[in-house]
């Protein structure tokens, strides 16, 4: 990325309006933290990117609580999950932004959380690939369904890119999709309307500007839900689980100190008086100064100075 490109943090407001635009889940986990690629280079922006302070919105990054404590604490046992651990809910980028972008983006991204506190980030990559229909009007007046592909599926190599760890897979299961749109229904969406629990009413919104029937508030939430699946032509997929990748920031900061040590002191030298044998003779030693240089990278190695 050019020096006119930065990661800064970014309002949850502005990064939500990015990820309902340009992510193909479209929806915002629980977020605790987000950062923003921010550029002032006009190739990458056009009218309809969003500002801030002044630069171009181009991608954001969001660190996120999952739904259990054990997505994280199952990659990092020593660490206390929420507070010094979190989940990459979130990464995305708009078309326009360059290959390799996503990893420079991230290191910069994992630097701040660390210095926010943070000792561990688990990531997941999703490799289904997605796809919705669009229909679209022909010039003879006619519509056409055409197939788009949203995603089509990673493994994860921008997380490599920026020092994260590839540690298995996440749990098999299934999940609630809908073909059409390319998106999945989340287990605790589902949850939320059958139980009637907090943030019921926007999830049977959500699923209203699918395609379904509006609930009647006599209807049963559970008899709806099911009428509602099939209106908007939800299936059951099995899924084989996402790629996990850990990041162990800690170990990314030291790393980063023991390369700028290199860098400004590659070779630590200490001089010791020592007996050493006298050159050309068969016996017989004499006091010398010997000079130990040890290098970083490549081991240690005597030097005998007269």
């Amino acid at each position: 990325m050019p020096h006119s490109s930065t990661c800064a943090p970014s309002p949850e407001a502005l990064a939500r309006s990015i990820v309902a635009k340009h992510h193909y889940a479209g929806t915002l986990p629980a977020t605790r933290l987000s950062w923003g690629l921010l550029t002032r280079d006009d190739r990458l922006v056009d009218d309809s990117t969003p500002l801030s302070d002044g630069l171009g919105l181009v991608g954001v990054a969001c660190l996120s609580v999952p739904m259990s404590a054990s997505v994280l604490s199952n990659v990092f046992p020593r660490l206390e999950p929420f507070a010094e651990s979190l989940e990459l809910g979130r990464l995305v980028l708009t078309d326009p932004v360059p290959a390799n972008a996503e990893s420079w983006f991230l290191t910069r991204v994992w630097r701040q959380a660390a210095a926010a506190g943070l000792r561990g980030i688990v990531s997941f990559a999703d490799p289904l690939p997605r796809q919705r229909v669009i229909t679209r009007a022909l010039p003879d007046g006619t519509a056409s369904d055409i197939v788009e592909t949203v995603s089509p599926g990673h493994v994860g190599a921008c997380y490599q890119g920026a020092g994260a760890t590839a540690c298995g897979r996440s749990t098999a299961r299934t999940l609630i999709y809908l073909p059409r749109h390319g998106t999945v229904l989340s287990e605790r969406t589902l949850s939320k309307i059958r139980l009637q629990e907090s943030g019921s009413a926007a999830a049977e919104r959500h699923l209203v500007t699918l395609g379904a029937t509006p609930r009647l508030i006599s209807q049963d939430p559970r008899m709806w839900l099911r009428s509602a699946l099939d209106d908007v032509g939800a299936i059951r997929l099995r899924h084989p689980g996402n790629f996990r990748y850990q990041c162990a920031l800690l170990h990314q900061m030291t790393l980063r100190r023991l390369r700028a040590v290199r860098d400004h002191h590659a070779l630590l030298t200490t001089v010791i008086l020592s007996r050493v044998p006298l050159l050309g003779q068969a016996s017989g030693f004499r006091w010398a100064c010997v000079t130990l240089t040890f290098d970083f990278w490549a081991g240690g190695s005597w030097l005998i100075s007269s």
